[in-house]
């Protein structure tokens, strides 16, 4: 089977792409903007033309779009999620490839939902955001195009790779921080949202059983279960053997004491504050309803978020 990967040097293709290498039925071709991309190409300012050009040389049976931006204005979130992902549709419509077409989207397309109710893909999307709102155009793109597509909605992926700049990656940097200078207290905010969080090698197996399926429409990945944030943070201080205390800035009174059993340190400066918020539009509450996954897909997430922050928590001590 032939396989275009676009976006395979990104947090999500990079583990598509170890997955589909480990393949030996697949023959791997990663199209980007990165150098080390077997074909640069830049979806948000290419031609449809020209893509099409590639995609009749190589004649691929499936194509995996990766690619797109988390961060930006909305004119360089448009340009980069919904502009590209248009691209690939024309693309895919003027080529005589007849491909299958697995799209990347997320679950931020929802946008708030009711505490304690699970979403599920037949949910009227809202999107609360700029980011939620381009996403949610591309998969009303794909959806609309007549091609053998599917959209898979991934909710909030965790893990080896996860970026500095996310809500657990800065908390782990907040911690390695603490740690590093001897503070005996951190301080966080933003602790309070509920967050569906799902392994990126879950989600790469996904992607693998989504580009062998006929399954079509949307379908949404996660792990089925709402983690706060202040416990996500509880574990990572666990996994990461840190004694201090977890005061919460945004919480109940009192301080959220990490479960480890070592006395607090002294520090004769402030506590460090980390901000691990969610600015993705989604409230307060996100929680997938994976059924559709697991019947279409035969897919289950199998990685525990203790495994996915202690992965996060090891690359943020080799900084130290």
């Amino acid at each position: 089977m032939r396989v275009l990967l676009i976006g395979a040097n990104g947090y999500l293709g990079r583990f598509v792409a170890d997955r589909l290498l480990a393949d030996p039925a697949v023959q791997l071709t990663a199209l980007g903007r990165g150098d080390d991309a077997d074909v640069r190409f830049d979806l948000a300012s290419g031609s449809p033309g020209a893509l099409t050009r590639f995609l009749d040389a190589v004649h691929p049976g499936v194509v995996i779009n990766c690619a797109g931006a988390t961060r930006g204005g909305a004119r360089e979130l448009t340009r980069h999620n919904t502009v590209a992902v248009a691209t690939v549709c024309e693309a895919l419509r003027r080529s005589g490839c007849g491909a299958r077409l697995v799209q990347i989207g997320c679950g931020a397309e929802y946008g708030p939902s009711q505490p304690g109710s699970s979403t599920a893909e037949d949910a009227v999307p809202r999107p609360g955001g700029p980011y939620g709102v381009s996403k949610l155009a591309a998969t009303e793109l794909v959806l609309g195009s007549g091609l053998d597509a599917v959209v898979l909605r991934v909710f909030s992926p965790a893990g080896p790779g996860t970026p500095a700049g996310s809500p657990l990656g800065r908390l782990a940097e907040a911690m390695r921080r603490a740690m590093q200078s001897g503070d005996g207290e951190l301080k966080l905010a933003g602790l309070g949202a509920q967050r569906d969080f799902v392994d990126v090698r879950d989600v790469a197996r996904a992607v693998h059983a989504a580009s062998l399926s006929a399954a079509q429409g949307v379908i949404n990945i996660g792990s089925g279960r709402a983690v706060r944030l202040r416990d996500a943070a509880a574990t990572l201080a666990r996994v990461a053997g840190y004694g201090g205390a977890l005061h919460e800035l945004d919480g109940p009174p009192g301080p959220l004491r990490a479960p480890i059993g070592h006395p607090r340190g002294e520090s004769d400066h402030p506590a460090p504050v980390a901000y691990p918020s969610y600015p993705d539009g989604c409230g307060s509450w996100q929680q997938a309803d994976v059924r559709t996954a697991r019947d279409r897909l035969g897919w289950r997430p199998r990685i525990n978020l203790e495994e996915s922050l202690a992965d996060i928590w090891m690359e943020a001590a080799c900084r130290i």
